[in-house]
């Protein structure tokens, strides 16, 4: 039978063994991060720092044209971007963009996954030249846009629609908007497709068979089994789209230059123009915040859907 100080021994020999184990996993834990810290580091650096210095920035009247300018203003600056007739636009500008890049790229992504995976003969193929758009460079895209597909005097477009009278149009030049979420969408429908396509091939092929023998056509198949399995993955999908397209800047760069006017003139562009031709660094600053500031947003969006996706598959 065990006295009353052998069995506290024996207590505080346990708990000491537990905290000798926790210590020892302590330091199993920080040596794994170790050899991260220098990374850490660089990007901390790199990243954190700028940012904080542009939200400093962002108080201040300061040109670099304009010798001593460099004033406190306060909120001047973010209130002059609710004042500002060229910001709304910019403003505007984005949100058409995104809201018809994201759109219209989700519905082509959409039946372009469901063409392939279904047993379509060369699906293989197809899949190989559906992603090409998006492993092109956004600045040699947009490049092969203007010169070799959409130029009036030598694109390939317009020799096609010479037939129907549209062989002369200036497409960049009459239409930028259009021009600009036709480029886009040619670029962000890969991205869509792959995504959904990921969703639409962990499906059960049973339950639709089963749709199949009860007497489902192939829409309300769609509509009742697929897109509710699927749905998660276009949500995904267009948050993270939306968080590149709202950034958007190579191919309005190459393609319009932000014109004709201000047409296609967006934020990033906007930033541009203030920061690099207005030369307005506290003015550029503020935008940029308020520009990082809607990316946070949406990047928490897509990474609650990326979450909920992942714990309904550990589910299953």
């Amino acid at each position: 039978m065990k006295t009353g100080s052998s069995i506290l021994r024996s207590v505080v020999g346990r708990g000491g063994a537990r905290d000798s184990a926790a210590s020892i996993s302590g330091r199993d834990a920080w040596a794994r991060r170790l050899p991260l810290l220098a990374a850490f580091i660089y990007v901390f650096l790199m990243t954190q720092i700028p940012f904080v210095l542009t939200i400093y920035y962002s108080f201040f009247n300061w040109n670099l044209l304009k010798p001593g300018s460099f004033k406190f203003s306060g909120l001047d600056n973010y209130a002059r971007l609710i004042t500002d007739e060229s910001i709304r636009t910019a403003v505007w500008n984005t949100v058409v963009l995104t809201v018809s890049v994201i759109a219209i790229s989700v519905i082509l992504g959409t039946a372009v996954a469901m063409i392939l995976n279904s047993d379509v003969f060369g699906k293989g193929l197809m899949r190989t030249l559906m992603i090409a758009p998006f492993l092109i460079m956004p600045t040699a895209g947009a490049l092969i846009w203007k010169h070799t597909l959409l130029n009036p005097l030598y694109g390939l477009i317009p020799y096609l629609l010479k037939p129907i009278g549209l062989g002369r149009v200036d497409w960049v030049g009459q239409a930028p908007m259009v021009t600009v979420v036709t480029v886009e969408v040619w670029r962000w429908t890969p991205f869509m497709m792959l995504i959904i396509l990921a969703g639409l091939q962990s499906q059960n092929p049973e339950v639709l068979e089963a749709a199949k023998v009860d007497g489902a056509n192939a829409l309300q198949a769609f509509r009742r089994i697929t897109l509710p399995l699927v749905r998660p993955f276009i949500e995904l999908g267009a948050l993270l789209g939306s968080l590149f397209v709202v950034q958007t800047y190579d191919s309005i760069y190459m393609l319009t230059y932000g014109g004709p006017g201000e047409d296609t003139t967006n934020i990033p562009f906007l930033l541009y123009l203030v920061a690099f031709q207005g030369y307005s660094i506290g003015q550029a600053s503020a935008i940029g915040v308020v520009a990082v500031i809607i990316t946070i947003i949406v990047a928490t969006f897509a990474l609650r859907t990326l979450f909920s996706i992942f714990q309904v598959e550990a589910r299953r």
